[in-house]
């Protein structure tokens, strides 16, 4: 099964005090992998509001494993490693140039009704669509 690659900058102004990647930047990379990850597998956040259903956050976890400065290229590795009826855990790695890691993480994500701000449960036919991007865990 594909995990989902992507390509990464850092600019001046994701660098900080110390003189690397501050930790906010991580987050919003995951942000990017995500909406390209939904992208992928057709269910763009802009179809699926349409549908009256957009995804939410519910959890982040990250653990840096080496610094990266202005000057390394960087690549997201995207993929889902758990699925529910109304929610998706993915996991991320971010690694440099060398293609050593610098940080991995999982973000846990629901799908919730627009108008409600429950959870929603997913279709048979947009569970599907996750299949070519899951990786369980033990695999």
């Amino acid at each position: 099964m594909p995990k989902l690659e992507y390509e990464l900058s850092i600019y001046p102004f994701h660098i900080d005090a110390i003189g690397h990647v501050n930790n906010i930047v991580y987050v919003q990379w995951m942000e990017i992998g995500r909406v390209h990850l939904l992208n992928a597998i057709g269910l763009p956040i802009e179809q699926v509001a349409k549908a009256g259903i957009g995804p939410a956050l519910i959890e982040t976890s990250i653990s840096y494993k080496k610094a990266l400065y202005l000057g390394d290229r960087v690549t997201g590795t995207i993929w889902f490693s758990k699925l529910g009826s109304a929610s998706a855990v993915m996991s991320i790695e971010f690694r440099n140039q060398q293609g050593e890691i610098a940080a991995i993480g999982t973000q846990k994500g629901l799908f919730i009704n627009l108008e409600s701000k429950k959870p929603t449960r997913l279709t048979a036919e947009q569970r599907d669509r996750f299949s070519p991007y899951f990786i369980a865990p033990d695999s």
